[in-house]
């Protein structure tokens, strides 16, 4: 069981351990600092997104899109699926009111463990969850760590969690620290499931996972810059979305995603 969780566990302690030296380090920045940081890691967000969304689903359509019955139209496949996925699992997210659900799991969790502004530590808990458990880094790196006993990936990530949650608990406060329970359920889930079905998405269906998830961190990067409050949580359930309709389409027409 180690095997396949010790990048979760990994990634769970270098979280916390930033959120300690954010802690205490949050008394003596002034707010003008603490909203310089929040900037400063919205606009990291951004890259991120960029990289996850734009790049990496450049990346895939060169990659499919080569094979000559691909045709010149690809790119334009691979969009389709994309919208219907975050359009699909927005409204499922809404729905199931997920974004006021987590804000409300973040204002109980205060309630119980936390002193201060109940909304602040919600946002910490909210944002928090988001970044450490959406991206390129943690899909990947969760079914290499459960398919094959490979945390490499989830190593990098911690390091990078790390210094993102002395950030992050600097300026947001302590609620950040509670988004290690996300880490912990969500990251494990996913690395428990990838050993029990290992090999069973293709790798188009990941891709796609990862392009989604960086759409999602644009929309968290918006948030923290101020720009658009955009209730992300309920985006989360598109990342998911993918993989069924990558598969409802192929069972319709083979090869029109999945050309190689």
């Amino acid at each position: 069981m180690w095997s396949i969780l010790n990048g979760t566990v990994i990634n769970a302690v270098a979280v916390a351990g930033g959120c300690l030296v954010g802690t205490a380090a949050s008394g003596r920045l002034p707010e003008r600092y603490q909203r310089a940081i929040l900037d400063v890691l919205g606009l990291i967000t951004v890259t991120l997104g960029v990289d996850a969304a734009v790049l990496r689903m450049q990346s895939v359509a060169n990659h499919y899109g080569s094979v000559e019955a691909a045709g010149k139209t690809y790119g334009a496949r691979l969009a389709l699926v994309m919208i219907a996925a975050l359009v699909t699992g927005s409204l499922l997210g809404t729905w199931l009111r997920l974004h006021e659900r987590l804000e409300g799991l973040g204002q109980r969790i205060h309630t119980h463990w936390a002193r201060g502004d109940a909304r602040s530590f919600a946002e910490g808990f909210l944002t928090a969850s988001v970044i450490f458990c959406v991206g390129p880094l943690t899909l990947l790196g969760c079914l290499r760590n459960g398919a094959e006993g490979d945390a490499s990936y989830l190593y990098i990530k911690s390091l990078l969690d790390g210094f993102c949650a002395i950030a992050l608990t600097a300026a947001l406060g302590a609620g950040v620290a509670f988004s290690i329970i996300t880490v912990v359920v969500f990251q494990g889930g996913l690395a428990l499931l990838a050993y029990y079905a290992a090999g069973a998405l293709p790798h188009l269906s990941v891709e796609m996972m990862n392009v989604v998830g960086g759409v999602i961190l644009l929309a968290t990067a918006l948030m923290i810059l101020d720009i658009k409050r955009i209730p992300v949580a309920n985006m989360l359930p598109a990342i998911f979305l993918a993989p069924p309709l990558i598969w409802a389409v192929e069972r319709l027409s083979p090869g029109f995603l999945i050309t190689r």
